[in-house]
């Protein structure tokens, strides 16, 4: 029943997005949080750096 299951054609919706992201990947997780968070804090540290350097 599980072969039958894999081989059967995706809907025309959005069933086959969903499907795709039900797929988990090897590899390390990284926290949506930290990866908008270290940009953002090194914009601030390059601003914070050219103020104190510029007269």
């Amino acid at each position: 029943m599980s072969s039958s299951k894999k081989s059967a054609p995706l809907p025309a919706s959005s069933g086959g997005l969903m499907r795709f992201f039900e797929d988990e990947t090897k590899g390390f997780k990284i926290d949506p949080k930290i990866v908008v968070s270290i940009p953002i804090s090194l914009i601030v540290v390059s601003w914070v750096i050219e103020l104190l350097i510029t007269p």
